[in-house]
């Protein structure tokens, strides 16, 4: 049998009992953790972002999880970094905050030159589909909100 459990803002002295229960029935269960993008997720990330990396970000998203580099770096005066440090560290905040498990994949991640393995520059930024998707809703409940 299959039981899947979603338990959104539980409070500390649940989250000790319930793992105490976990325990206690280990032999039985096989636990995983959802390492998936979720819209609230997503909210969570941008909400976290600064204003560059957010712009980095949407521009992503609007071209539809493909955008160029060379394009990122023309809407950046040729300066990439502080917006991909900022969308990396994002990363490992939400971790430490708990807003997500650890091992969440980066949303938005760099291609390279298959041809050009040894050199590291990036030709696109690419978001999969179903991130795409969610980022898209992410950012419309952040406008929403505004």
């Amino acid at each position: 049998m299959l039981v899947r459990i979603t338990i959104e803002g539980a409070s500390p002295e649940f989250e000790r009992k319930l793992l105490e229960l976990l325990a206690e029935h280990r032999e039985e269960l096989a636990v995983s953790v959802d390492t998936a993008w979720n819209v609230e997720r997503a909210v969570q990330y941008l909400a976290s972002l600064p204003s560059n990396a957010l712009t980095f970000a949407r521009l992503v998203v609007d071209a539809d999880g493909d955008k160029s580099a060379e394009e990122l770096r023309t809407a950046f005066d040729g300066q990439l970094r502080g917006p991909t440090i900022a969308l990396s560290r994002a990363i490992g905040r939400g971790e430490r905050r708990n807003w997500w498990p650890k091992g969440l994949d980066a949303p938005i991640y760099p291609h390279y030159d298959p041809n050009h393995i040894s050199w590291e520059k990036a030709i696109a930024y690419r978001m999969t589909a179903d991130n795409v998707a969610i980022f898209r809703e992410a950012f419309n409940r952040i406008i929403d909100t505004e």
